[in-house]
């Protein structure tokens, strides 16, 4: 089973996330901030990392530098999930180490297929 981590503070959000990745089999951890999500990447070694950009401590753009810049698995897919749809965006996403990005609100019918183009 897949383990992916989620880094994502809005519990609505949180839990559609959850429910589609666990109704597919994938074994899913939780962090509600980023700093938090740093020290699940670093322990867990995730085979995916589902980042919100717009968190309560660092921001998720901070949270991947840092994960790309520790002792994780350099290559972990991190896939930015965000409401930040302004032009630009997507490329500071991907300029901070970002693999991917998606754009709330979700799409259940595609998010699946979408986050499996990372794994």
């Amino acid at each position: 089973m897949k383990k992916i981590l989620i880094v994502e503070d809005n519990e609505i959000n949180l839990y559609l996330v959850r429910f589609m990745l666990e109704r597919e089999g994938y074994e899913v951890i939780e962090a509600r901030d980023g700093a938090t999500g740093v020290e699940l990447a670093i322990k867990e070694k995730p085979e995916l990392v589902i980042m919100d950009i717009q968190l309560p401590d660092i921001n998720g753009l901070e949270a991947t530098r840092r994960i790309r810049a520790s002792e994780a698995d350099g290559g972990i897919p991190i896939v930015a999930l965000t409401s930040y749809a302004m032009t630009g965006d997507r490329e500071r996403a991907l300029a901070a180490g970002c693999t991917g990005y998606i754009e709330k609100p979700i799409d259940p019918e595609n998010f699946i297929a979408e986050i499996e183009k990372y794994l």
